[in-house]
């Protein structure tokens, strides 16, 4: 089973650079997707039942235009659950997470941390997600969580770790809470398997950034750790350029 995870910032340009055609190649058996900056009405849905996936579900920011998290699937899974349950997340629509008999998959789309009031939201946010995903693996022992975490994890996930100490998503407060995630009982399941440098998820617009490769690695498949043996493969996808982000992915066998 191929899930991918994908950060389109905004999946109605997303599909205007090809993105549907690039869906089908891919053909995951199920897709995360974060920062569709779309809710549900605004969109052909169709297009997706047409591209292989008849079970598409949408969670969306109470503000138009931003945020916002999907889960496409082509099987019917046993249980859809929005959201957290916790209202200082759910409003912004970044949690989204699909049942399935043998396992569970979540659409993880985590704050930046781009001004001080914004960095205290994520700081928060990091701290509520932690206390309900402990719960959770009490529930849900075999359970992915896929999308933009918005942190880079170590100086390999990072093309300048130096210059870029203090930007967020490479703070040390936020670096040490994904370690602790991690030893919380999560495999990184890119690094599981590859543990090469240069290998990233975003580029900044700016200074022909992607081109170059000076990238971070922002977007992870976490597989709690009872999933060890079911992993076959991970990988990164950057040919995809739909968005400053790529794709990101995890084979598992059921």
């Amino acid at each position: 089973m191929k899930i991918i995870s994908y950060n389109v910032n905004g999946i109605r340009a997303a599909i205007k650079k090809g993105f549907l055609d690039w869906l089908q190649a891919a053909n995951p058996d199920v897709i995360c997707i974060q920062e569709t900056k779309a809710h549900k009405e605004q969109l052909d849905l169709n297009q997706f039942e047409l591209a292989g996936y008849p079970f598409h579900y949408w969670f969306s920011a109470q503000k138009k235009g931003y945020s916002s998290v999907a889960v496409f699937s082509k099987t019917k899974p046993n249980h859809v659950e929005y959201g957290t349950g916790i209202e200082t997340m759910d409003f912004e629509g970044r949690n989204l997470r699909l049942d399935f008999d043998k396992f569970s998959v979540m659409s993880l789309y985590l704050p930046s941390g781009t001004n001080n009031a914004r960095l205290d939201f994520k700081l928060n946010y990091m701290d509520e997600f932690q206390v309900y995903i402990n719960n959770l693996k009490k529930e849900i022992p075999n359970l992915l969580i896929c999308g933009d975490y918005n942190i880079c994890h170590t100086e390999i996930d990072i093309h300048n770790p130096k210059q870029n100490k203090n930007t967020s998503g490479f703070l040390p407060v936020e670096r040490e809470w994904i370690d602790n995630f991690m030893e919380s009982g999560f495999i990184d399941t890119f690094r599981f398997f590859n543990k090469e440098p240069h290998n990233y998820s975003w580029w900044s617009y700016r200074a022909n950034s992607r081109n170059n490769n000076k990238g971070w690695r922002i977007d992870y498949c976490l597989a709690s750790e009872p999933m060890q043996k079911l992993l076959k493969r991970a990988f990164i996808l950057p040919e995809a350029k739909h968005s400053d982000h790529c794709p990101v992915g995890v084979e598992i066998e059921l």
